[in-house]
């Protein structure tokens, strides 16, 4: 895999990430993707991944297992689906969200949140150009949809989520 092919983003504590790497490949493989591969990245505390499972149905999935086997959840910390990832310039985030932007209903409301890691690219620029593609009423205390854009340094990780999405290890443990 090169790293351009991920769709998830999976983060850990400093230090464990190889074995945050090993623990997402067996969970993935349990979840019936034996062929997952996962990498570290060049991030402290971030691994991604490329599954053939739907990166949604994933996230829900290991959302099932952690109900159902917490002791398995040992190193991951969060877990965020991907749709897209591109270069990490202005002009290609606006392309890919707008490629993305069915998804947001004619009703609903979206806000962009950024998470930035390794770029100098100014985080207004982002957003910009992500919310001048989408034609839906902003709010940015409750959203119905997050425009997640996830920059990796060059490359950045693109996605249109509910708020619900990500699968948070100690939030949903009760920690």
């Amino acid at each position: 895999m090169t790293l351009e092919e991920f769709n998830l983003i999976i983060s850990t504590s400093r230090g464990n990430e190889e074995n945050a790497c090993s623990e997402a490949w067996f969970l993935l493989g349990e979840l019936g993707d034996r062929e997952s591969i996962v990498e570290r990245t060049e991030i402290s505390g971030l691994i991604v991944a490329r599954t053939r499972i739907d990166p949604f149905e994933a996230v829900n999935g290991l959302r099932r297992m952690l109900r159902e086997r917490p002791g398995e959840f040992r190193y991951i910390l969060k877990v965020i689906p991907v749709e897209d990832v591109v270069r990490t310039d202005p002009e290609e985030i606006g392309r890919a969200v707008s490629r993305l932007a069915y998804k947001i209903g004619e009703d609903e409301t979206f806000r962009v949140t950024v998470e930035k890691r390794h770029s100098s690219l100014p985080t207004g620029r982002i957003i910009e150009a992500a919310a001048k593609v989408i034609d839906r009423k902003v709010n940015l205390e409750r959203p119905d949809r997050i425009v997640l854009i996830e920059v990796l340094g060059g490359l950045t990780g693109i996605s249109i989520i509910r708020p619900d999405d990500i699968l948070s290890v100690v939030k949903e443990r009760g920690g």
